[in-house]
């Protein structure tokens, strides 16, 4: 028989994927997993985000122990931390293969502001 999952469990779960949910953060940890390691200018260019905003999404990355970083001189260069949150993009890439249609069309994923 299966164990019951606590709700705090399922809690912390949530907080995770609704962490993974931001486009700005999810568009840092995607860029991460291509690249491997960039600075916060680099992030800038990529992502097309003001410095502050990638800084301040890099900064709750960095507390949920999801990205770390590597003072090199005056840069700090960011990587993903956990192989697991490798694993994870990795297998969301193939779930989005069969799904990404369906869930692009989903009525259950309205953003606030009403696009999809």
């Amino acid at each position: 028989m299966a164990e019951v999952v606590s709700a705090v469990d399922v809690a912390t779960a949530a907080k995770l994927f609704r962490g993974f949910a931001d486009p700005t953060r999810l568009g840092i940890l995607l860029a991460l997993l291509d690249e491997g390691e960039l600075r916060v200018k680099d992030l800038v260019e990529r992502l097309g985000c003001s410095q502050a905003n990638v800084s301040a999404h890099l900064s709750c990355l960095k507390e949920c122990a999801l990205v770390v970083d590597r003072p090199e001189g005056r840069a700090v260069h960011y990587r993903i931390a956990q192989e697991e949150v490798v694993e994870l993009l990795l297998a969301a890439e193939v779930l989005l293969a069969a799904t990404g249609s369906q869930i692009a069309l989903c009525d259950n994923y309205i953003r606030p502001d009403g696009s999809r």
